[in-house]
């Protein structure tokens, strides 16, 4: 409708008559979007350049504080590969939110919408690269100023990716997470070999291992791996979470399915 009634959009097409669109028409629908979103009619926005709409989105993301607006920055932000742009988004959102609800709210679902862009061949591999390398040293640095506890009394928890998993943003932010509470956290990091794990648990005794999949391990199925888990460790709670454990019932007391930040604070809270 934008299209034909508007003109606003001028997508180009194959040789067989279907509309495809570049970055440059993503970042101009995304702009779009926002303007839209926030009072502007369409018919307005049609009669402005495009550089005045870009323009007009800029002003409003720096005097609104919806969060979708700073989710379109983002997205804007990855695929222009621009810095300053996360930087600007990043800080006014920590100061105004804060740094937990900042990721909840913004960067969470920011990444959900990464993942619709990439099931559709809009974002590339690198784009993608680049932003999460971004987001993952701010969360370092989030979790860098928080004291780091140690007592006979407080719960210790164990956290890795297994073998294969190399998305370590939201495992990350469990860390941040499970500190800012006052939690011993052992962090493992990326890709830790099966058979690491059981010298591990013997040296450290982790009350709980927390660990996500968001693809099946190569030798078995999810199911099999976390069943195997709860087996092995049987003296732990195995808490985990990810696209890969959706649908996933296990008989086993010890493996618990988070499926939300929220039931992961409900761990972390200690009183």
């Amino acid at each position: 409708m934008w299209e034909q009634r508007y003109e606003i959009l001028q997508p180009k097409r194959t040789d067989t008559n279907i509309r495809y669109y570049g970055e440059d028409d993503l970042r101009l629908l995304l702009s779009i979007s926002m303007l839209n979103g926030n009072g502007y009619k369409i018919s307005q926005i049609a009669k402005m350049s495009h550089l005045d709409i870009h323009k007009s989105c800029q002003s409003l993301h720096e005097v609104n504080d919806e969060y979708c607006l700073h989710v379109n920055a983002l997205i804007l932000a990855m695929i222009e590969l621009d810095e300053q742009r996360f930087e600007r988004t990043i800080a006014n959102c920590a100061l105004k939110f804060g740094f937990e609800d900042m990721m909840t709210r913004i960067v969470h679902p920011f990444f959900e919408r990464v993942g619709v862009l990439w099931q559709t061949g809009t974002v590339r591999p690198a784009q993608e690269h680049f932003i999460s390398n971004l987001v993952r040293q701010k969360i370092i640095v989030a979790i860098d100023g928080l004291e780091h506890v140690v007592g006979e009394n407080i719960p210790k928890y164990m956290l890795f990716l297994p073998e294969n998993e190399m998305h370590e943003i939201s495992l990350l932010f469990a860390v941040y997470i499970l500190r800012s509470r006052k939690n011993t956290v052992i962090y493992l990091g990326q890709n830790v070999p099966d058979e690491d794990l059981p010298s591990l648990y013997e040296s450290y005794r982790p009350d709980y291992f927390l660990t996500m999949l968001t693809i099946a391990p190569q030798k078995e199925s999810s199911e099999g791996y976390l069943s195997r888990l709860g087996r092995q460790f049987p003296k732990s709670k195995v808490l985990v979470s990810g696209l890969a454990t959706q649908g996933i019932k296990t008989t086993l007391d010890n493996v618990i399915m988070l499926s939300s930040i929220s039931e992961l604070l409900r761990y972390a809270d200690r009183g």
